[in-house]
C-alpha cells in the first residue's frame, strides 16, 4: 500500500480523470457485455464491506509497513525479520470469525507486499514464510479459514518488489532515497533485468490463481502516473498480457485498476480504488464502480506506537458514506508479529459488529438513493432497489424532536427504527413527511430509520 498523501493524491486524481473519460473512446480487452459484468460483479456490489489484511515481516519492526523504504534499509539489514518471523499466536479461524462478526463479506490478504516477502509457498523464491521459523504456507491457511466462514477470498499482490535482484530500482525503492541522481539510479540498476522480473511476476500470480481454488478478488498494487519518469508503468509489468492471463486462469475474478491500463482500455480493471480519502471526497465517486481502502489508523502494517486511530463514528461514517455513494469499503487490519489483531483493531471490530448486527439491512444490497429523494440535514441515505426500502442514517439525533423528509409525501407507507423494527410515527405536512423521533435515543452512535416506500 502506498505510504503518504503526497503519493496518494496524484494517484487518486489520476483515477478520477481516467474514469471521467468516456468508455467509448477506449479500446476493449475482453468485450464483456454489460450484463455479464454486472452478473460477475453482483456479489461484490451487494457485499459492500470487506477486510484488508496487511501482514508480513514489517510487523516485527512494528513501525509502518514501509519501514524498509523509510529507513533506507538494505536486504541484509532487513533480513533479521525473516530469520525470526514465527507468528506463534496466529489462528486464521479467529481472524475469519472476527471479520464475519464485524459484517465483512470478503477479505483480501497481502500475499506479497513491496518488501518482496511471500506468505505463500512459491517455488520461484526462497524468500517465503515456509523458509522462516513459521514453516507454514500462511496463505493456504487463510484461504481455508475464511472460506469455512462463508467469506469471499481475495489476494493482494504487490507489483513492486524491493528484494528481487532483477527488479529495477525506482523512485520509491529503499536504496534510492538518499541519492536521487541519475548516476545513482544507473549504478544501482546495473545488471538488473526487468524482463526476468516480469516473468517472476507472471509465475507467482499463476501460482496464486491455480494452487488455492477459486479466488474472488485480485488486488494488484500499484502503477505510477504516466508522467512519472522514475516510476513503473503498464509496460513494465507487461500489464495487457498479465491481465489476460489472470482472466484466463480465473474467469470470474474481480480485479482492481492499479495495473495502469485505465487510460487506454475500458476494461483494464473492474473498480477504482480511492485510498485513505475523506468521506467528502467519496461523494465524487457516485455513479462509478469503486472501493475505498481505509485503515483503522494511519498505517497499513502493525504500528505499535501509533496513536492516530479513527473513532467508531468515523469508521461508521466511512461505511455509510461509501454505500450512500454506491461504493464499497475495505477496512484494513495490520496483525502483530505474533499473528493476532491489535487490541485497538479488535475493539474497533467489536464496535462495528454491534452496529452492523442491528443495522445491516441499510448496508448490504444497498446503493445511493434515487435523485428524487433529498436527504434531510444531518442524515445520509442508502437504498435497496430490490426491496424498495430507503434508509435514513441519523447523524444528528435529538430525542422528542421531529424529522422532516422534504418532498416525500405520498411516497412512504411505513417508517420504523431499523434496530428493533419499532414504529416511527409519521404525518404529512404539504409535500413533506414528518417523523416523530423516539423519546429515548437508541443505543447506537448512528441510528437508522427504515422507510417502506409505496
Amino acid at each position: 500500500m502506498t505510504w503518504s498523501r503526497k503519493i496518494l493524491l496524484p494517484l487518486v486524481g489520476l483515477y478520477l480523470s481516467v474514469v471521467a473519460v468516456s468508455a467509448q473512446n477506449k479500446a476493449s480487452l475482453f468485450h464483456e457485455s454489460a450484463a455479464h459484468k454486472q452478473e460477475r460483479m453482483q456479489w461484490w456490489t451487494d457485499a459492500r464491506f470487506g477486510m484488508f489484511i496487511h501482514w508480513g515481516l514489517y510487523s516485527l519492526g512494528a513501525r509502518h509497513e514501509w519501514l524498509k523504504h523509510n529507513e533506507h534499509m538494505t536486504n541484509e539489514e532487513y533480513q533479521k525479520y525473516f530469520e525470526i518471523f514465527n507468528p506463534d499466536q496466529w489462528d486464521p479461524k479467529k481472524w475469519a470469525a472476527e471479520a464475519k462478526a464485524a459484517g465483512m463479506k470478503y477479505a483480501v490478504l497481502t500475499t506479497k507486499h513491496h518488501d518482496g516477502f511471500c506468505l505463500f509457498d512459491s517455488k520461484y523464491t526462497d524468500y517465503k514464510a515456509t523458509n522462516t521459523p513459521a514453516h507454514r504456507d500462511l496463505v493456504r491457511e487463510y484461504v481455508n479459514a475464511f472460506r469455512a466462514q462463508g467469506l469471499k477470498v481475495g489476494f493482494y499482490y504487490s507489483l513492486l518488489d524491493w528484494h528481487h535482484p532483477d527488479y529495477t530500482m525506482d523512485d520509491v525503492h529503499p536504496l534510492t532515497q538518499v541519492d536521487t541522481s541519475r548516476a545513482n539510479y544507473d549504478r544501482l540498476n546495473k545488471g538488473r533485468d526487468m524482463a526476468k522480473y516480469r516473468q517472476y511476476l507472471r509465475d507467482q500470480i499463476t501460482e496464486l490463481l491455480t494452487n488455492y481454488g477459486k479466488i474472488d478478488v485480485l488486488w494488484l498494487d500499484w502503477t505510477w502516473g504516466k508522467d512519472d519518469k522514475r516510476g513503473k508503468h503498464a509496460d513494465d509489468w507487461g500489464a495487457v498480457e498479465l491481465i489476460k492471463m489472470i482472466r484466463k486462469l480465473q474467469p470470474g475474478i474481480i480485479v482492481n485498476n492499479r495495473l495502469g491500463l485505465d487510460e487506454e482500455y475500458s476494461d483494464g480493471g473492474d473498480f477504482v480504488t480511492p485510498e485513505q480519502v475523506s468521506s467528502k471526497e467519496l461523494e465524487g465517486y457516485k455513479g462509478k464502480t469503486w472501493e475505498t481502502c481505509q485503515t483503522f489508523s494511519g498505517s497499513w502494517g502493525y504500528y505499535r506506537d501509533e496513536t492516530s486511530w479513527k473513532t467508531h463514528r468515523q469508521l461508521l461514517d466511512l461505511l455509510i458514506t461509501s454505500v450512500a455513494n454506491g461504493g464499497n469499503l475495505i477496512l484494513n487490519v495490520g496483525p502483530t508479529a505474533r499473528g493476532e489483531f491489535d487490541y485497538r483493531a479488535t475493539h474497533a471490530l467489536d464496535s462495528l459488529a454491534y452496529w452492523i448486527h442491528a443495522n445491516s439491512r441499510s448496508i448490504y444490497d444497498c446503493t445511493y438513493a434515487p435523485a428524487s429523494f433529498t436527504p434531510p440535514a444531518g442524515t445520509k441515505l442508502t437504498y435497496n432497489p430490490s426491496t424498495r426500502r430507503l434508509y435514513v442514517h441519523l447523524y444528528d439525533f435529538t430525542p422528542r424532536t421531529t424529522l422532516t423528509l422534504p418532498g416525500y409525501a405520498g411516497r412512504v407507507k411505513y417508517a420504523e427504527l431499523l434496530n428493533d423494527e419499532s414504529e416511527i410515527q409519521l404525518t404529512t405536512a404539504g409535500n413533506d413527511v414528518v417523523l416523530t423521533l423516539p423519546k429515548v435515543r437508541p443505543p447506537y452512535d448512528i441510528p437508522v430509520i427504515e422507510l417502506l416506500l409505496k
